[in-house]
């Protein structure tokens, strides 16, 4: 017999490339939570459903529950693919798509991911944590920058998302640290805020000089010894350096929030900071729930 006290009332999903992220709930109480290494990435079309009632099978009572999801669940890749909303626009949180299930004790809602048509940009996932964002600070106007794999900028305005760029530096800092001629200097750990700083200055400054300060910094490493952990603070500093060039217009004079995981989130408020700019930093994960928890509350208030 499942434990009745972690029977659900309803479950919040959100489901990456590389990672699901589930919690049980009442109302907007997390009453468990669970994560595994089934992402988008790892799962065939048709394995997402027993992916899910995988992980959560003993959430569910003898009825139907509702599922509501966020993320690449909903590219062309997913569940189900669930059609882009365009930017000027609120997060699309009131209006999720139901996808298939086979199970009759599932219900399960995908929330849109948003686009940009000029310039060329979408995103998926995000338009969630700008949807817990606003809901948990009402009246909030300015830029919202989400640090990950593919970093956004989203300028917000009277509760909707105006426009938003992505720039690749996540993923830059992973392949030039463990695929290029650089994995022999870096470190996987270790910090080191001076190394960050002078190198997020350098490249703010001189974006048009990247290429040439990453090769410098194997040939530090070579002819002067530079530590791994220097190496590696650096690097961050460096492609962190060139985004803030590139998204000044975005940040300079603006109010900014920093919505992620700590530790991809604090080089991005440091950064910041050096340019002179007070960035307030808000948990991506409770901003996800919190975005999740409104989809919720609209499908209730619709039925």
């Amino acid at each position: 017999m499942p434990d009745r006290t972690q029977i659900a009332e309803w479950i919040a999903l959100d489901w990456g490339t590389t990672r699901l992220r589930a919690w049980a709930m009442r109302g907007h109480t997390v009453i468990d939570k669970r994560e595994t290494g089934d992402g988008m990435a790892t799962i065939p079309r048709d394995g997402f459903e027993p992916a899910l009632l995988r992980l959560v099978a003993d959430w569910m009572g003898p009825g139907r529950t509702d599922v509501i999801a966020c993320g690449m669940v909903g590219a062309r890749q997913g569940w189900a693919e669930t059609p882009y909303v365009a930017v000027p626009a609120k997060p699309p949180v009131a209006s999720p798509h139901q996808a298939p299930a086979q199970s009759p004790h599932l219900r399960v809602r995908i929330i849109p991911g948003m686009k940009q048509e000029n310039p060329a940009d979408v995103m998926r996932g995000e338009e969630t944590q700008i949807a817990g964002f606003l809901a948990l600070n009402r009246g909030w106007d300015g830029i919202l920058c989400l640090p990950g794999t593919h970093t956004k900028w989203v300028h917000v305005s009277a509760g909707e998302i105006v426009s938003f760029q992505t720039f690749m530096t996540g993923e830059l800092f992973a392949l030039l640290g463990r695929q290029s001629v650089l994995r022999h200097s870096i470190g996987e750990t270790g910090w080191d805020d001076t190394a960050f700083s002078d190198a997020v200055d350098d490249t703010r400054s001189r974006p048009e000089r990247l290429a040439n300060a990453l090769f410098a910094l194997r040939a530090a490493d070579l002819l002067h010894g530079q530590t791994p952990e220097a190496a590696r603070s650096r690097l961050s500093g460096l492609l962190i350096g060139a985004e803030l060039a590139a998204s000044r217009p975005y940040w300079l004079g603006q109010q900014v929030a920093v919505i992620g995981e700590t530790a991809p989130a604090r080089p991005y408020v440091r950064a910041l900071e050096l340019q002179g700019v007070p960035a307030i930093f808000a948990d991506g994960a409770r901003m996800t729930l919190a975005g999740l928890s409104a989809a919720r509350d609209h499908l209730k208030a619709a039925t």
